[in-house]
């Protein structure tokens, strides 16, 4: 695969990595382990080696799904993980939403003791990229870049980054110690970064980003019908722009990707990723799938291309289909740094 750089550090990763939430949580069924082993070693073998986890994906059993997956290559890849919740105090109900006060938590010394769980679950010694998962109101963020700095002198992470962070809290936070890489929700059906200042802070700054959600949690791919309707443990049954009302007038965009998909002699998903690709080249989507043959043709989306002018006339055209409902339940909201 072709690689891209991200931050300053200029660490390298495959063009397009794997989000490994899924094999573990949000998006039910999930396979046996060893079914998704095997698919992790194919994803591998295909050329990735950018994998995304996070210590509270599945309460900690994802960290250990990748870590065991990837142990037999850990020098030959990039792992991504995150800290930032009380884990284990944090519940969470059947449609994933987080139900106790406190949920966040990114004090100096839980710091310390999550870097440790994760780096004893990812079986390695060192993080390659290691996330503040959500920004803490209650810590502020110098503090969080100072504990990381120390993490990276002792060499227990490599570099870090924050999700889901506002440009605000970037500037402060690299201030105090470079940040690698940004991951943030960012695909056609969600453009925000665009118009918060994100991505033109990213490039000032040389940080790298890293969407998350980049095929708009498949609604980009084409495989979403208006009467569909998502189980209480899939994520997306809490989440507005996927009920009811809102899903039939959202599926404009999705025809529209179908209809670039058709005149470049690809899959709707490839146009999605082609088309943040496309945005600069400091973006690293990181599509999540349980699957090889999507994960393949994920993976081939770096193989698509754009005009300048294809490019304008796509923005044109997603700036006026109207996209409805909230990327989250007000909840989750909650926990977004604005």
């Amino acid at each position: 695969m072709k690689q891209r750089t991200l931050g300053n550090n200029q660490l390298a990763v495959s063009s397009i990595g794997l989000g490994c939430m899924g094999f573990s949580q949000a998006f039910p069924p999930y396979p046996p382990k060893e079914e998704c082993i095997r698919t992790i070693h194919q994803a591998v073998d295909a050329g990735i080696t950018f994998f995304d986890t996070a210590e509270i994906y599945g309460k900690f059993e994802n960290e250990k799904l990748v870590g065991e997956a990837l142990e037999h290559c850990r020098h030959n890849v990039v792992i991504a993980t995150k800290f930032g919740f009380n884990v284990l105090d944090t519940n969470f109900t059947s449609e994933g939403k987080p139900m106790t006060n406190g949920v966040l938590n990114s004090r100096p010394e839980h710091i310390r003791d999550a870097v440790e769980g994760s780096l004893k679950r990812l079986r390695t010694d060192y993080i390659d990229l290691y996330y503040q998962h959500r920004v803490d109101p209650e810590v502020p963020i110098e503090d969080v870049a100072g504990v990381l700095a120390d993490l990276i002198k002792e060499g227990k992470i490599l570099n870090y980054g924050l999700s889901e962070a506002s440009a605000k809290t970037v500037r402060r936070a690299h201030a105090v110690h470079p940040v690698t890489a940004v991951q943030s929700e960012y695909s056609m059906f969600w453009r925000e970064p665009e118009s918060n200042g994100l991505i033109d802070t990213l490039e000032e700054l040389g940080i790298g980003f890293v969407p998350f959600s980049p095929l708009g949690k498949g609604i980009l791919t084409g495989s979403i019908k208006a009467s569909d309707t998502f189980a209480k443990d899939d994520f997306r049954s809490t989440v507005p722009r996927f009920n009811a009302d809102n899903l039939p007038r959202n599926l404009k965009l999705a025809e529209y990707v179908g209809t670039l998909a058709q005149k470049k002699a690809c899959t709707p998903a490839q146009i999605a990723l082609a088309w943040l690709l496309a945005q600069k080249p400091f973006i690293v989507p990181i599509p999540g799938s349980k699957n090889i043959k999507r994960i393949l043709e994920n993976r081939d989306a770096e193989n698509v291309s754009f005009t300048s002018e294809e490019l304008a006339e796509i923005r044109t055209n997603l700036e006026q289909i109207e996209i409805s409902g909230a990327r989250y339940s007000a909840m989750n909201e909650q926990l977004i740094d604005k």
